[in-house]
């Protein structure tokens, strides 16, 4: 079959109409607004971790301690009487960015196996610290008792989940933007240079190992604020937010959607939440069994994930000169 070519106009369009089709499901799905919610904080964790892993070519296994890191951060401010939800996210991305640059040069120095295994070994001590802290942190009980206040003073966190689906796709787009600004700069560039071929960046001049470390520690900033949209949006916050099953997780949203795509992560999140509620509802006792038979089919057949599948049949024309 002929490939379809688009132009860079048709292909801002695309764009538009996805970002417009997921705000049209708050009055087309009003009573799956929380599941929507969960759908875009995670698609924009998976887009941190693409930062890191697709991008820069970092392979780490550890980026819930960072998920995890918002969430504690922004629900602990909300409990002790600071609910304001912008500053929170704020405190949230700084926490997080912070963790990640401190660890990153652990990570950026290793070989791939070394780093996951750091990688992992931080998620691991993360959430043993959690639990320890059970006084702080409400440990295997999780965070309760956070007062999160109207987003803008106005708009207070309803039952329904309008409240929060709004202000979820609202933050998601600002910080989707942000991430595509920094991929397409010259930073970005250079981390695709690192990537294909780090020997021959290094040869050029290019400081490899700070732009690693600016890198991860942007991927860690953008997923504390995934998590602490999480905390915000449901005002709880479970210990297994920084577990390694989250880590996991996020890594098969990842690679279903498809790595080094800037919508990879994205349409990953929304396939697989989906799925992943459908064969719930569907077989409540067997539901894991059907998602993986579909998550290793969809692997298989759609080399490069879904966004792979679908870049092999779209090619983007060239602007005339």
């Amino acid at each position: 079959m002929k490939a379809i070519v688009l132009s860079p106009a048709q292909l801002r369009l695309a764009e538009i109409a996805f970002w417009l089709a997921i705000a049209s499901s708050f009055f087309l799905a009003p009573d799956h607004l929380t599941l929507l919610s969960q759908i875009l904080i995670f698609g924009l964790f998976a887009v941190a971790l693409d930062m890191a892993l697709g991008y820069a070519g970092i392979l780490t296994l550890g980026h819930a301690a960072f998920f995890g890191a918002g969430a504690y951060t922004a629900g602990l401010l909300a409990r002790h009487g600071w609910g304001e939800p912008f500053s929170g996210l704020l405190a949230a991305l700084v926490v997080a960015g912070l963790l990640g640059y401190v660890l990153s040069y652990l990570i950026v120095r290793g070989a791939d196996l070394t780093r996951l295994m750091i990688t992992i070994g931080v998620c691991v001590l993360s959430y043993e610290l959690a639990n320890r802290l059970s006084g702080i942190t409400g440990g295997t009980d999780g965070l309760q008792g956070m007062s999160v206040s109207p987003v803008f003073g106005v708009f207070e966190f309803d039952l329904f989940g309008r409240t929060a689906f709004c202000y979820a796709l609202g933050v998601v787009l600002l910080m989707f933007l942000l991430v595509r600004l920094a991929l397409r700069s010259p930073f970005g560039l250079a981390l695709r240079g690192i990537h294909d071929n780090r020997k021959r960046m290094m040869a050029i001049g290019t400081p490899v190992a700070s732009r690693l470390r600016m890198a991860y520690a942007f991927s860690a900033a953008v997923a504390g604020v995934a998590g602490a949209l999480m905390a915000q949006t449901t005002q709880f916050v479970g210990i297994e937010s920084i577990g390694f099953n989250r880590s996991a997780e996020i890594l098969i949203i990842l690679v279903l959607g498809g790595t080094g795509r800037l919508y990879g992560g994205l349409v990953g999140a929304i396939v697989y939440m989906v799925v992943h509620d459908g064969f719930a509802d569907m077989n409540p006792q067997y539901w894991m069994f059907w998602l993986g038979i579909f998550l290793i089919t969809a692997v298989m057949l759609g080399r490069g994930g879904i966004m792979g599948a679908l870049s092999r049949r779209i090619r983007i024309k060239e602007q005339a000169r």
